[in-house]
Formats: structure tokens, sequence, C-alpha cells
């Protein structure tokens, strides 16, 4: 049933270690997507709390942050993801409940973010600058990385945990304080998380978390106490937060959008090709970056293998994602519902056919739930709208091809380059598409793996920078250089030496 609103929970953001009601009272109301009723109600934040929470980072990260040494806050870090493993099921169950996806996905996200925690943690004391050997041999030349200070965090509703920790992590190893503002769809998660850490034992203000909607995120990248913003979302949406940054000279991160190609060759293992298309788009809903959404498959396989996925596809079992007999949940919101349905209508229209799905569903009791059934198309053409834009949904195109140049022209033909799969048997094929496709991230006979230790960020409009692995780190420090005369000669500018 549906949460009453007077027994709804409500939340506060925390700040500086304890729990604070925004400063006007203004709440918003956060919708379970499965049910279509109300989850429950968060602190619309603006201005006046961002600063309070930037100001309690700032102090924190001139003070007890930046006083322990390296070894030690990454002690606390790994610290704070046992704890985050020991409540993967609460946090999973407050995310499904306000995302809808499968709980099984959400359980393992919020475990596996203590393995980003503990390599983060083990990089803490491991930041180490260099000597440069100048040709001045009197001068000692050395470079220090620094963190910036307080890096803002704002991150999407689809991977809530696991998100957040990708970027807090490196920045906290790195030495910075955190602003995390988590989206309006997805809160509770990121309050329960900063909760955490704080019985892990890092000081307060480390970690700090205000909700609301776009006046709190404009708040935080325009406060000058922000020294550096990573934003995790659409394309749109980074294009106007990095033109923010910009205007305040602030170092900007982005992990934005795709519409990335999964790419099947004549020679590729059909039931590993099936299971891999169909994890790509269906099993989170398609409400991921990195879904497959383009799939290209050469002709002589094209019509079996279409075949194979429309069948399955109309197997997918839609119900309550908190059960574990569930095989796809809701979208996220009414808003993703209503742009699924739209987009869609539109590829209809502009020539494409649907082989299954393309409309809502509603499964038994759960009739005012967010449901869109696993969808197929095919005939669109490259350059169709729902070919060159993010859908968000599980919405699936596919298209026939003859040769490697073509296929490698239809994945290149977007704006986003986050990621590409390739199946097939032939090795060299495989690393030669790998080098020709334009993306951060290439699969060859697998799709959607994720490592802490192995970089991933895009090209192209998808964004710039680099989560995950060493590279990360590197996002959260800036170089100094120290010059120092050894020798106690005079160095008289006036006094030419031969």
């Amino acid at each position: 049933m549906p949460t009453a609103p007077e027994t709804a929970p409500r939340y506060a953001n925390f700040v500086n270690g304890r729990e604070q009601q925004g400063k006007d009272g203004a709440t918003f109301q956060s919708i379970n997507p499965t049910t279509g009723g109300l989850f429950g109600f968060f602190a619309e934040s603006g201005a006046a709390d961002v600063d309070g929470a930037v100001k309690a980072a700032q102090v924190a990260f001139e003070g007890p942050w930046r006083a322990l040494s390296p070894t030690r806050r990454g002690r606390l870090m790994m610290r704070w993801g046992d704890l985050i493993a020991e409540n993967a099921e609460h946090i999973a169950t407050l995310e499904t409940q306000q995302n809808g996806k499968l709980i099984a996905e959400m359980r393992l996200q919020a475990k596996i973010v203590q393995d980003w925690l503990y390599y983060f943690g083990g990089i803490a004391d491991k930041i180490e600058g260099r000597v440069i050997p100048l040709d001045r041999t009197s001068v000692l030349n050395y470079t220090v990385s620094e963190p910036f200070g307080v890096v803002a965090v704002i991150v999407p509703w689809n991977s809530p945990t696991f998100l957040t920790i990708m970027t807090v992590a490196p920045a906290l190893a790195a030495g910075n304080t955190v602003v995390i503002k988590p989206s309006e769809v997805t809160s509770a998660s990121a309050i329960e998380l900063a909760k955490l850490a704080e019985n892990a034992g890092i000081p307060n203000g480390v970690i700090n978390v205000v909700t609301g909607g776009r006046a709190a995120g404009e708040a935080l990248v325009d406060h000058p106490g922000v020294a550096k913003i990573s934003f995790t979302g659409s394309e749109p949406a980074g294009r106007a937060i990095a033109a923010k940054a910009g205007s305040h000279l602030k170092s900007c991160m982005l992990e934005l959008g795709g519409k990335s190609a999964n790419i099947v060759f004549d020679d590729a293992d059909l039931d590993q090709v099936e299971a891999g298309v169909l994890a790509g788009i269906f099993a989170a809903a398609g409400q991921t970056c990195i879904a497959g959404s383009r799939a290209f498959f050469q002709v002589g396989i094209y019509d079996r293998l279409v075949a194979r996925l429309v069948a399955r596809a109309e197997r997918i079992k839609l119900g309550d994602p908190l059960k574990a007999d569930t095989q796809m949940g809701p979208v996220a919101t009414a808003a993703q519902l209503a742009k699924d349905e739209r987009m869609v209508a539109q590829a209809v229209s502009e020539g494409a056919r649907v082989l299954t799905g393309g409309s809502r569903r509603s499964p038994q009791g759960l009739e005012n739930g967010f449901f869109y059934a696993p969808t197929i198309l095919e005939g669109a053409k490259p350059d169709a709208f729902i070919m060159q834009n993010e859908v968000f949904g599980p919405v699936l195109c596919v298209t026939p091809f003859k040769t490697e140049e073509e296929v490698s022209a239809l994945a290149n033909g977007t704006q986003y380059g986050l990621a590409a799969g390739v199946w097939t048997s032939d090795v060299r094929r495989a690393h030669t598409m790998a080098r020709r496709l334009q993306a951060g991230t290439i699969w060859l006979n697998c799709y959607r793996a994720m490592g802490f230790n192995s970089p991933f960020g895009g090209f192209k409009s998808s964004g710039q920078g680099r989560l995950n692995g060493a590279e990360a780190i590197q996002h959260f420090l800036q170089t100094k250089s120290v010059w120092c005369e050894l020798s106690r000669d005079v160095q008289d500018p006036f006094v030419l030496k031969a």
C-alpha cells in the first residue's frame, strides 16, 4: 500500500555530522515508482543551506581532515566501506523503493563499493611527488600533489550509492572534503552513507549532504567555496554545469550520457550474445548511461538473433523489484515513463517498426506504477532522433550491417562516446574494432563490466575526466612545483657570469 503522508519518513540534510532541517522549512516529495505512491519527504535546500554545508566542508578540510596522515585517512575510508557493506540490505531497499531497480542489483552495488573504498583508501598514502633533475645543479626542484579543497559531488538517481562512491572515494583519498547533492528522485541513501561515515570515525564536515532540486545544484556550483565540481548525469545538464563552472574558472569533471553500440559479427557465440545484449539494455530497464541501446547485427545472423531477442524480451517478468522473481522493475519517474512513450512514438512516426513492447504496462496490483514494456525497434535510420539521443529506458534499436567499415561508421555516428560492445570469435577483428570505435570503454565478448581499478569515462559529449583506477585520483589533485636554492652564492641578477 502507498505510504500515507502522515506516516511517510521525513529526511533532513546531513551537515557537519548531524541532521539539519532546511533553513526555510521547504520540502519536496519522493515517489515510489513501483506503486506510484509516496515514499517520503526531503529538505528542499536553498542557497543558505548549501552555504552552511560548504563552510562545514571548508572547516573540515583546513582542520581535522588535513591534520590526519594519508594512511589514517585511508583506514577511515576502509572502515566506512565495511559499514556500507554491513548495511547493504537497508541501503538497497531504500534505493529500490525510490528508483525501481531490482533489489539484487542495488544490493550488489551497495556491497561492492567496499572494494572502491579499500582501493582508494590504499592509494591515499601512495600519492607522491618527484624531484626534477635541473640543469642548474644548485637548485632542488620537486613537485607536491595537493587536494583542491571542497568538491561538489552531484549524482543521478539510477545507481546512487555506486556513483556517489565512485566519485567520493578518489576525492577523499586525495585529501578533499565533499558536499553531495543527490538526485531528488533518490536522496535517502546519500544521507545514510553520510551517517555511516560519521560512525566510521570520519571527522564531521568531511562528508555533507544537501538535498533538493535545481536551485540547490546551482547554488552549489556557484558557491565560491567549492573548488571542483564532479557531475554525473545527462549531457544537457552537464553542458549547463560546465558553462557555469567555466564562468567561475572552476575545475569540472563530467560523466554524462551515452548511445552505446553493441556490435555482433556472424562468427559470435549467439548464446553469449543473447545474454549480453539483453543485459546491456533490459537488466536495468535501460536506466544506465552505458546501456547498449543501439544493436548492430551482421546480416548473416540478423534475422535469427532478432527473433531470439524478441522471444526473450516478451518473457521478461515485470513486477515489484523487491521480489526475487521479478526480472525488470519500473522506470524511475513518471517523467521518464512519458519520455519512453514519446520517443518510441516519434521513432515509429519516422519509420521504425515495433517488434515487441512499445507501450506501458500495468502488472497486477501495481497499476499505478511506472512500468514500460521491454521494447525492440527495427528500421530506425541512423540519423533518426531515437538513434542519436539517449532514451534512458528499456528501448533497443536493432540494425543490420555488412562490413567492419560500415558498422564502425554507424557506431561512431553520434555525439556520444561512452561505451561499446563487440562480439566476435576473431581476435584480430576484435582488437581492430576496439581501435576504431570512439568510446571510453570497449567490451569484447562481454558487456557492462566495470572494476574499481579500471578507468571509466567518455569520449566526445559523453564527458571529460576518468573515474575508477589510478587515473581517477589525479583528477582530484593539483600539482605544486617547489624550488629551493641550496647554494650560498649570491645570485645577483646584475652580475654577469661567463
